[in-house]
């Protein structure tokens, strides 16, 4: 692991991923002894996104929205074609994932996580096909697309790819941490 301190620039690559046809697994169980309710908001405030945001990624060096004006936060999350899930399990947020469907065609899974303690329990694999199916039930779907990153959990490519992302490109993107950050991968 490596220790980065706020203040350092560091380079990091990003991939996008696209799926182009519905995959051939159906609605997931929730893995077994696990509860849970997914729960789309309805025009959610910011505030209830930046702390999903906030909890899913301080681990991942997830700063970007914090950058933007919140109106432009709060115009982009409760936008129509943009929809905002949270599993909620044992009263409080298990994790969540958006779906951005302002491009015709395409719907984005513009975030998707879970929070640490819910890290290792089966629900991650659950949460990405149950979005990645919610994402194709949009009549409009003709594409899925997703992006991740090497600061973003070190399985998290393996994941998208286990389920039917392919790569379309890469690219290494620098940035200025504003908080500490502990890779447990190479960045680039």
């Amino acid at each position: 692991m490596t220790l980065y301190r706020a203040g350092q620039s560091i380079d990091y690559r990003v991939t996008w991923l696209e799926m182009t046809k519905r995959p051939g697994f159906g609605w997931p169980p929730l893995p077994l002894g696990r509860e849970g309710l997914l729960v789309r908001a309805d025009a959610p405030p910011v505030w209830w996104f930046l702390s999903l945001y906030d909890a899913v990624g301080r681990d991942y060096a997830w700063t970007d929205q914090h950058a933007r004006p919140l109106a432009e936060v709060e115009a982009w999350i409760q936008h129509p074609e943009v929809a905002l899930y949270t599993l909620m399990s044992r009263g409080w947020p298990q994790g969540f994932f958006m779906l951005d469907g302002t491009e015709a065609g395409v719907c984005d899974l513009a975030y998707f996580g879970l929070v640490p303690q819910a890290v290792g329990t089966g629900l991650g694999s659950w949460l990405l096909k149950t979005a990645v199916l919610t994402a194709w039930e949009r009549p409009e779907t003709r594409k899925v697309t997703v992006n991740t990153c090497t600061l973003d959990h070190p399985r998290a490519l393996q994941q998208y790819q286990r389920i039917g992302f392919s790569p379309v490109r890469t690219e290494v993107k620098s940035r200025k941490l504003v908080q500490d950050f502990t890779a447990s991968q190479p960045l680039t």
